[in-house]
């Protein structure tokens, strides 16, 4: 069964492919040229619907199922910021470690080296004739200052509940098992098979 996926994030891309190694998983930028999508929902299922459904729709190919993924994280001490503008935190045309930055700084300028935080991932399914959305999260602990050189985007900085490593300095193998996407992904395969 091929996934196609709403998204070029590389990462993201990585990530998925390593989470679903039953199926085919490519990038939509494979099959199509790329294109800019406006995600303006207020939340992370109405982005990851409005990716998923822009993809399917561009690809003009009813057999195909289209996975769109909507994700990131929320700090308790900055009234749960980022949320949903995680990707561009630090402005639109912001990198991964721009964004790093940008919310290390925030965390700081409230005087504490930490605060409770989580992340969310929502997967969008697109097909000829169903949507569905689910959901996968993640609790721990958001940091001031990055350890680790492992991951992506604010792995570095973000220590999950029950550990003392930061997602930046765990394996490939544990942060599987942890990550918010990952808890999205095994719903994510229990949709698949009913389909």
């Amino acid at each position: 069964m091929k996934l196609v996926l709403a998204t070029s994030n590389k990462g993201k891309v990585r990530e998925i492919k390593d989470l679903c190694e039953d199926y085919e998983v490519v990038p939509y930028t494979d099959l199509i040229e790329a294109f800019e999508i406006v995600e303006d929902g207020d939340t992370f299922q109405a982005n990851a619907l409005i990716k998923a459904r822009a993809v399917f729709h561009a690809l003009d190919d009813k057999d195909v199922i289209v996975l769109a993924d909507d994700s990131g994280i929320s700090v308790d001490i900055l009234g749960g910021e980022p949320g949903i503008f995680s990707a561009r935190y630090a402005g639109a045309d912001a990198s991964d470690v721009d964004n790093l930055h940008k919310l290390m700084s925030a965390i700081a300028e409230k005087g504490v080296r930490s605060s409770p935080a989580f992340y969310t991932a929502a997967i969008a399914i697109v097909t000829k004739n169903r949507e569905k959305t689910v959901h996968g999260w993640m609790h721990g602990t958001a940091l001031s200052y990055a350890r680790g050189e492992g991951g992506f985007g604010y792995d570095p900085m973000f220590i999950p509940l029950g550990y003392e490593q930061t997602l930046g300095e765990l394996s490939n193998d544990v942060k599987k098992k942890l990550s918010h996407r990952s808890q999205a992904l095994a719903l994510v395969k229990k949709v698949l098979k009913r389909l």
